[in-house]
């Protein structure tokens, strides 16, 4: 081989490795029998093993048990059919991280070389936002259309009931009986309780007729708690945390007040033996990385209802269909399954957005995001600006970001890497204490609150704080932060983080935590 055909080939190779390492996507180049000979960076931070821990080793350990019990015989069929059931044919698979993560991915396969030299190569494409995203949309679109459903049937139903209403009063008026009168009224009765019925099937329809002011939001809550105070009993107790600098908002006072008094009594039912009660009001920005998960509504500024309860918690069944009406989780005759409905329907009705946070054994939380009416314009158009969020940044420092939602955690690495921080991450408290223990260096932990496994974020940063206690720790929830803190004595403002948060959030605390010396 002649020297231009080496400087060929040579540039050909710098071509190659410069794609691969360029490429988004997870790169596996594999031989005929699945063994991995070389992957790209992307199929590193995809799978969450090492080079070497990937080369050498056979394709299969990229995979869920099931689809690697398959593998060799769909490459034995290939191989011996030509089959091409795979290559050149893009499909939705599965893959497993290295701590055991499965997630969804788009795999395609190319094949080159000929007899005993083929190399396969898979492109693979991770799919987990756009699944959350497809989900999201899909229970907003299913509610949407049981609330056109629910609207037309209330409407029909309440001309019914205007007949039937109008025609026993009539007879009251008319009848002299006692004994037929008496029926008359238990039938009235009836006729209003169905009254009531689709006056709440129309509220979850957006259909009722709201008579918005512009009100402050915690003082219509306090009206509603002095209420709920001895609705509730003593074994309840209720915590308030109303911001000072809340904005007001356009609102129907009485059916807000109705909303809370229907999630206040929701969460009694989920403490059956008592517990906390925990009602906050406070401004909140909502932007892209927000919207990415949460799809039915607009970036701009909201304040935000949160009402917590340390309950027993909702499985995820039930919060894939707590909004829809009838659905209930209590045992039959205890509930009507409208109650949430109903909150839904008024929020969205309102211009606002609802969220429900729930972790089966920790606790339910409700977040009814109101469009703030200082803001109304910056709603809709919701510009970004046009200079640095703020000019402080990191210098390197290392993070550990623990977090068991993997969609969340890689936007928060993200963000983080965007501030001039180095990451490392963690599926879960046990898996970052294992890490912490076995010497990895790191300069502040930012971990999520509930978590899978023995420890979640209130325990991981208590042994932080017992055996490394120079470690800084940034904890981070969809609860409001006294919920967090009552359980992390002595913590600070700084080191709690509410979902969903800015970036200029995010850097007020790395800095309050980190300080000056970490860069300027």
């Amino acid at each position: 081989m002649n020297q231009a055909n080496k400087d060929e080939l040579t540039q050909t190779d710098a071509v190659l490795k410069a794609i691969m390492d360029a490429a988004v996507d997870a790169v596996v180049v594999s031989d005929r029998v699945g063994k991995i000979l070389s992957v790209n960076p992307a199929a590193i931070k995809m799978f969450q093993h090492t080079a070497n821990e990937m080369q050498g080793h056979n394709v299969r350990i990229l995979m869920p048990d099931a689809l690697a019990h398959l593998h060799d015989g769909f490459m034995s069929d290939h191989m011996t059919t030509g089959e091409k059931r795979i290559i050149g044919l893009g499909r939705e698979v599965e893959g497993k991280r290295k701590d055991g993560t499965v997630f969804p991915l788009h795999l395609s396969v190319g094949r080159t070389g000929h007899d005993c030299n083929e190399i396969f190569i898979g492109i693979m494409h991770d799919l987990t936002q756009r699944k959350s995203t497809e989900a999201a949309l899909s229970r907003s679109q299913r509610l949407d259309a049981i609330g056109q459903m629910t609207g037309g049937i209330a409407h029909d139903f309440n001309n019914i009931l205007t007949i039937v209403t109008g025609n026993l009063e009539l007879l009251e008026m008319r009848n002299k009986d006692d004994r037929q009168t008496a029926m008359i009224r238990d039938a009235l009765e009836a006729a209003e309780l169905g009254a009531d019925l689709t006056h709440r099937l129309l509220m979850f329809a957006r259909r009722t007729t709201l008579h918005p002011v512009k009100s402050d939001l915690s003082e219509i809550c306090l009206e509603a708690l002095h209420l709920l105070e001895r609705t509730l009993g003593a074994t309840y107790r209720i915590s308030t945390d109303f911001a000072a600098d809340a904005d007001p908002v356009m609102i129907d006072p009485t059916q807000l007040q109705s909303a809370l008094m229907n999630l206040a009594l929701n969460a009694r039912d989920a403490m059956p033996n008592g517990g906390e009660l925990i009602v906050s009001v406070a401004n909140v920005t909502i932007d892209d990385d927000y919207i990415a998960q949460e799809t039915d509504i607009k970036s701009g500024h909201y304040v935000r209802l949160s009402v917590i309860d340390n309950g027993i918690g909702m499985p995820p069944e039930a919060q894939s269909r707590a909004f829809e009406p009838f659905f209930t989780s209590k045992s039959d005759g205890n509930g009507t399954g409208l109650g949430l409905a109903m909150v839904y329907g008024f929020v969205r009705q309102s211009g606002g957005h609802v969220t429900l946070y729930s972790e089966p054994g920790h606790g339910t939380s409700f977040g009814l995001y109101f469009p703030s009416a200082h803001a109304a314009a910056a709603i809709e158009t919701a510009p970004k600006p046009d200079t640095p969020i703020a000019p402080w940044h990191g210098n390197g420092e290392r993070i550990l970001v623990v977090e068991d939602n993997a969609v969340v955690r890689k936007i928060s690495i993200e963000r983080i890497r965007d501030l001039g921080f180095a990451t490392e991450e963690a599926s879960s408290g046990d898996e970052a204490y294992q890490m912490l223990k076995d010497g990895v260096a790191v300069d502040l932990v930012f971990s999520d609150l509930v978590m899978p496994g023995a420890l979640n974020g209130y325990d991981l940063a208590a042994r932080i704080r017992t055996e490394f206690p120079k470690l800084k720790v940034l904890l981070t929830s969809g609860y409001a932060s006294d919920a967090v803190t009552g359980s992390m004595p002595g913590a600070t403002p700084q080191e709690i983080l509410h979902k969903p948060y800015r970036q200029a959030d995010l850097i007020e605390r790395l800095h309050a935590l980190l300080g000056p010396s970490s860069g300027a």
